[in-house]
């Protein structure tokens, strides 16, 4: 339920008015835009009397919410939620116009590839750094991963380029050597593990949250609401195509999950074309479509020897192939009026 309040209402009548919907067990979020102040109320609605909150002086109107996730819906929040993530002299910045890149490779596998790769694609103009420290294989037999060594790794590239670094969490247990890790990641495969949905939406960090290559939007979202009904909003969208039955690319880009996913919700969202196409060529004009689509940032794999990578050579771009794609990014942002965050 979202009650739409008057506007420049005194801030202790909202607080009286928010204090009587917690004396009923519901908890509220609080969104102030440019024009309008929505209360969103969560919980059980059903005891609240429509008609006695609409009567309340400070109110405009009252509208229940039909959907079952609540606080990443847009009803709740009308303007975009901006995501900001700060190193020592860098930030970077997505959502509400503002656009990031995150780039590197899929797995780190040694100082000098991933700090190599961190200074080409900070040139390039990449706003983050992508690298798997513990790497989710279909196959148990293909390389899983360098674990605290590739954290320490990343740790190295991040001082070297300042670049704010993103990584994927595969289980709980590891939650400790992520605290340096700047945006934390959570794979399609752990898209509905909830009980790490639910512990990350304690840990105040920004997530990364990818969508299961067979959930649908609803389920999507509802993993989101999963982390923020936990009092973490720190979470961006990401679309990483999902698995139909064409084989001609590793998954199908869902290209029309990006506006609506805007429309549905204010966090930000970004696409995945290296893992949507599996493909290089395909990086490009996916990337340029996400844009046009309104996406709020890429996250683009990038080695510096694809042919010799130890997971996913095949999708990643080489550092001068990301040059070139970013160049045409650049023009379009640009075209759209969109900033990039570096």
């Amino acid at each position: 339920m979202i009650v739409i309040l008057k506007q420049n209402v005194e801030s202790e009548k909202i607080d009286k008015l928010v204090g009587r919907f917690e004396d009923m067990g519901l908890s509220c979020h609080h969104s102030t835009g440019a024009h309008t102040t929505i209360l969103g109320i969560i919980g059980d609605t059903s005891r609240v009397d429509i008609d006695a909150v609409r009567a309340i002086e400070i109110v405009e109107d009252v509208k229940r919410v039909s959907e079952p996730y609540k606080a990443v819906n847009r009803k709740f929040q009308p303007d975009d939620t901006i995501i900001s993530v700060k190193t020592d002299g860098f930030e970077s910045k997505l959502g509400g116009g503002f656009f990031g890149v995150i780039a590197g490779p899929c797995s780190v596998e040694c100082e000098e590839q991933i700090v190599s790769v961190a200074r080409r694609v900070k040139k390039s103009g990449a706003t983050m750094l992508r690298g798997g420290a513990f790497k989710p294989r279909t196959s148990p037999y293909s390389f899983q991963g360098l674990h605290a060594e590739g954290l320490e790794l990343l740790m190295t590239a991040k001082r070297e380029t300042g670049l704010p670094i993103v990584s994927e969490i595969m289980d709980l247990s590891h939650f400790d050597l992520f605290r340096d890790v700047d945006v934390i990641q959570v794979g399609a495969r752990n898209m509905q593990n909830f009980e790490m949905l639910k512990a990350l939406g304690r840990s105040g960090k920004p997530i990364l949250l990818k969508r299961g290559m067979a959930n649908t939007i609803e389920e999507f979202l509802m993993s989101a609401e999963y982390i923020m009904s936990g009092g973490n909003d720190r979470i961006i969208l990401c679309e990483r195509g999902i698995r139909t039955f064409e084989p001609m690319t590793r998954n199908t880009l869902d290209i029309s999950a990006v506006p609506v996913l805007k429309h549905q919700s204010h966090l930000p969202v970004v696409v995945d074309p290296s893992h949507a196409a599996g493909i290089p060529w395909l990086v490009e004009p996916l990337s340029k479509a996400s844009i046009s689509a309104g996406a709020d940032g890429l996250m683009i794999e990038v080695h510096n020897n694809p042919s010799a990578a130890l997971s996913d050579g095949a999708q990643s771009l080489t550092p001068a192939q990301f040059d070139g794609v970013m160049e045409k990014v650049k023009a379009q942002l640009l075209f759209e009026g969109k900033k990039l965050s570096s």
